[in-house]
């Protein structure tokens, strides 16, 4: 069983979303004799992360309210990187989508060593065609899941029928096919999303 760990690290001086200096992580160690200690400061949308309702609509539900079954399971990777510019209806409604599938869009996102003010998105026409079809969640490689739509129509149009959304994978090195995905956000309250550690495993579990 070969095991692909689509995560971000996290440091300072990583990509953040748009380069702004204040969504940039934090980390101060001290060292007192023979003991280190490190504190973290980092926004919740750090690297590779889960939203939660309350990113996009003022009474959503919050991070916890997700239930880890959710994100532990089969999940379907669709290679996209022949893209450019953004994913529509048009270029999924012929893959075998079915309802309930999780799926994660490989692009060229997914090479890209700096934030890519161009980044590859899905366009608000898909959203509402996987929405449609009653997935379960949608995964991409860039740090947001849409850019330059006024209203932020993906995310409302995903969040309002129940679609979990993961953006900040890093899917350069996983093949178009069938995985077992393991996704554990920390394990905060209260919250608009979490980082999270991602694997893949290139086989089912029962």
């Amino acid at each position: 069983m070969k095991i692909y760990d689509v995560t971000a690290p996290i440091f300072k001086g990583m990509p953040v979303y748009k380069n702004k200096p204040e969504k940039q992580p934090d980390i101060k160690t001290d060292t007192n004799g023979h003991v280190t200690e490190s504190r973290i400061s980092l926004d919740v949308h750090t690297g590779t992360h889960v939203d939660a309702p309350l990113h996009m609509i003022n009474d959503g539900e919050t991070i916890e309210t997700i239930d880890i079954e959710q994100l532990v399971r089969p999940c379907k990777v669709m290679d996209l990187t022949k893209l450019d510019g953004k994913i529509t209806k048009n270029d999924i409604e012929s893959y075998d989508i079915q309802k309930g599938d999780f799926l994660l869009f490989k692009t060229k996102n997914s090479f890209d060593q700096e934030f890519n003010f161009e980044f590859i998105y899905l366009a608000e026409d898909a959203a509402q065609h996987l929405a449609h079809l009653g997935v379960a969640g949608v995964g991409i490689d860039a740090l947001g899941i849409e850019r330059a739509q006024e209203g932020h129509p993906t995310h409302k149009v995903l969040m309002n029928n129940h679609v979990i959304i993961i953006e900040g994978l890093q899917l350069q090195d996983v093949e178009e096919g069938t995985y077992f995905m393991i996704a554990a956000p920390l394990k905060i309250q209260g919250t608009d999303a979490s980082p999270a550690r991602i694997l893949l495993l290139d086989q089912i579990i029962a």
